[in-house]
């Protein structure tokens, strides 16, 4: 499965933002792409189609924002029907990974980095999605165990 991936999305949903990032496999690393803005939770689909016909990823990874006992939460129902819905139109691969604490760990790096709020200028939702995609690709990583070396007979 994600061994003859070569290029993977993330996405961190929102009401009003959706962060975007990207991510290689055989790194294990992923990095901040871009916001997409969204109405109530709705993106430009267009632009959401630009960015795959752009990128042509192999797959795509919608963080799902568990309440803090890994039940489902208002956020992380509608973030499912998000990822339903890139399934549908786009006919990928969509996975989910729990994304709790992914924002509040990215505003931490910004504040390390010098940021002191002012999140609408520059907003964490692209280094969060970066976040859950790398924290998606190392499980992935850890259930592919490879296989030992055969002897010759």
């Amino acid at each position: 499965m994600i061994s003859s991936f070569k290029l993977v999305l993330g996405f961190d949903y929102g009401t009003r933002q959706i962060g975007v990032a990207v991510g290689q496999p055989v790194t294990g690393q992923a990095r901040e792409l871009r916001i997409l803005k969204a109405q109530n939770g709705v993106p430009d689909w267009s632009k959401v189609e630009s960015l795959l016909k752009e990128w042509q990823p192999d797959a795509l990874v919608v963080g799902l924002p568990l309440n803090m006992d890994g039940t489902s939460s208002e956020m992380s129902t509608r973030a499912e029907k998000f990822a339903r819905r890139l399934n549908g139109r786009f006919n990928l691969p969509v996975y989910t990974h729990d994304e709790r604490l992914t924002t509040y760990e990215a505003k931490g790096v910004r504040l390390a980095q010098g940021q002191r709020d002012g999140y609408r200028e520059r907003p964490v939702d692209a280094l969060a999605a970066a976040m859950l995609l790398e924290g998606w690709l190392t499980a992935q990583a850890e259930t592919v165990k490879p296989e030992p070396p055969q002897e010759n007979a």
